[in-house]
């Protein structure tokens, strides 16, 4: 079967869980190349989490080492609704910030994000997150679709709170952390040539250091890794979560909103984004063959390859029928900003409920 329908066994019936799609990556060096893993902040308990790569268990070569987060691969899959093969899949909205223009598309978290909360959107996207409360997602698809697909925390607001259908990571198994040393001279002795005064104290030998007129030598910093097992990107469109997903009561208008979100969901999926991630890390598939699997719900594995070409057609013919709006451009209101940070208006009374609320009915 092809055409609009060919996918409707996987959103109206349970057989299915999700589709999974297994890539074995490696460095651009080759498979023994240094990779750099993302560095993160240290816990505020220090003993919890000291800073530094994301290793698990942090000693010992039996572990695996974060290389790119869901949140991340999320951030790098959504901007590809905005290029000129698939903008025409969802509405184009942007936001006017004093000179810049922002798509929705590059807001951190998409409709709940503070960036388009302090525009005239405000009072559309509030009714749209009420409405998904109320089992209707029509009105926020038809405004921001792709915080259908990466997921959406109205956090500041309605507290509505909505999975990720696609996620995404990227993790390095049994790596071996490395150390690296640097070492940065002047270009002239400055201080030997009495062009600058010996430093006589602390505060001026920082000083000296801070701004380049001395040497400083740089040890046992973070020198990235190198991967004894394999780098995998594991991702995955849940079948189920996407189920969740209705138009109120009406059936056709839920079928017609899954296969949108499904097509979507699917050029997310099958996409390639760029294989630079950050300095020191560009990979690329190894010789191992991508692995996709449709999985059954009784945990049945079936071999189910999509490309991107059959992706964004079934993508092109479900957001015809699903139609979707023009695009406009809303400006960030300053004032609407301080009216949030000072919690006036309905998010006042909306926070209050919330903190009212017990852990579990939050």
């Amino acid at each position: 079967m092809s055409g609009v329908e060919q996918f409707d066994s996987w959103l109206t019936t349970d057989v299915f869980a999700a589709l999974v799609i297994r890539e074995f990556l490696e460095p651009v060096e080759g498979p023994d190349g240094v990779l750099f893993p993302p560095t993160y902040a240290p816990a505020e308990d220090r003993k919890v989490f000291p800073g530094g790569y994301n290793i698990d268990p942090p000693e010992g070569e039996r572990n695996v080492c974060l290389i790119d987060s869901v949140g991340s691969q999320a951030n790098r899959i959504e901007p590809i609704f905005a290029t000129p093969e698939f903008a025409h899949l969802v509405p184009k909205i942007t936001v006017r910030a004093g000179e810049r223009s922002i798509s929705i598309l590059e807001a951190g978290h998409r409709a709940g994000d503070a960036l388009v909360r302090c525009t005239a959107l405000q009072s559309e996207l509030r009714s749209a997150f009420k409405a998904a409360q109320n089992g209707d997602v029509v009105p926020l698809a038809k405004i921001a679709p792709t915080s259908l697909v990466f997921g959406v925390w109205d956090s500041r607001d309605t507290q509505l709170k909505l999975p990720r259908l696609v996620a995404s990571t990227i993790r390095a198994f049994d790596v071996k952390r490395l150390t690296r040393a640097a070492q940065y001279n002047p270009s002239i002795d400055y201080i030997g040539t009495n062009l600058l005064k010996p430093a006589t104290d602390r505060t001026l030998k920082d000083a000296y250091a801070a701004r380049g007129f001395v040497q400083i030598p740089a040890i046992g910093a973070n020198g990235g890794v190198i991967v004894g097992g394999e780098i995998r990107r594991d991702a995955t469109l849940s079948l189920a979560a996407l189920r969740l997903l209705t138009a109120g009561g009406d059936a056709q208008k839920t079928l017609v909103l899954r296969r949108y979100i499904l097509g979507l969901a699917l050029v997310a999926l099958t996409t390639r984004t760029s294989t630079y991630l950050r300095q020191g890390c560009n990979l690329v598939p190894n010789e191992k063959p991508q692995v996709s699997n449709l999985v059954h719900s009784d945990g049945k594995r079936e071999s189910r390859k999509l490309s991107l070409k059959e992706a964004s057609r079934y993508a092109t013919e479900a957001a015809r029928a699903f139609g979707i709006a023009a695009g406009r451009e809303a400006v960030f209101d300053p004032d609407l900003a301080f009216q949030d940070i000072r919690g006036e208006g309905d998010v006042k009374k909306i926070r209050k409920a919330a903190a009212k609320k017990s852990p579990a009915e939050s």
